[in-house]
């Protein structure tokens, strides 16, 4: 599409571009960012022939990260990036809630680290999403996952239930530049408070 307009010169008609200033910064703005931290559902208990890796979910751990997972879909939660402890039980959480959320479960990434290295691999996880990403699903472990929000929010002081949610907003910021007090917590669900249908 032309942006200009036809002018008289020299007896013939010439097309003079019309120049202008483009605002960049309506274009780019950055957009919310939408963060939603989840405990793994509830697991077997350790027992000596275990390794506290492989343990698994119960069937009460899949109906509730299920009723959880689905409770969010029907909020009209949408999310574009799934990252998981790879440890058995927050692996098999993740699936469930990418099932649920019509995520595909291929492309949910599984990190070592998230398993037993502390919160620096949780802001690792965050800080490393594409830019292009509105939201991203972290499933990850007590106390861990209890402490990243209140390090991200300065404003939650629970320790979270297995199955629960954590979601937290950021505002004008980039995930690679989200660090401590920088989110608002806009959400916390539990399994024990979700409706009964």
């Amino acid at each position: 599409m032309f942006n200009g307009i036809f002018v008289f010169v020299n007896g013939d008609f010439a097309f003079r571009v019309r120049t202008f200033a483009y605002d960049y910064s309506h274009h780019h703005q950055k957009v919310k960012k939408r963060l939603y931290l989840v405990r793994h559902a509830k697991a077997e208990s350790g027992a000596p022939m275990f390794k506290d890796f492989e343990r698994e979910l119960t069937g009460e751990g899949y109906i509730d990260a299920a009723r959880m997972a689905a409770f969010l879909n029907g909020r009209g939660e949408k999310v574009q990036r799934i990252v998981a402890s790879s440890a058995f039980r927050t692996r098999q959480t993740a699936q469930v809630f990418a099932e649920q959320l019509g995520f595909d479960w291929e492309q949910v990434e599984l990190i070592d680290d998230l398993y037993d290295c502390g919160a620096r691999a949780y802001i690792a996880a965050v800080n490393s999403t594409p830019a292009e990403a509105a939201s991203l699903m972290l499933v990850g472990h007590n106390p861990d996952i209890s402490y990243f929000a209140e390090y991200l929010t300065r404003d939650f002081y629970e320790s979270m239930g297995k199955s629960s949610v954590c979601v937290i907003e950021f505002e004008g910021l980039e995930w690679a530049e989200i660090s401590g007090r920088t989110g608002t917590l806009t959400g916390f669900f539990s399994v024990r408070n979700l409706p009964i249908y």
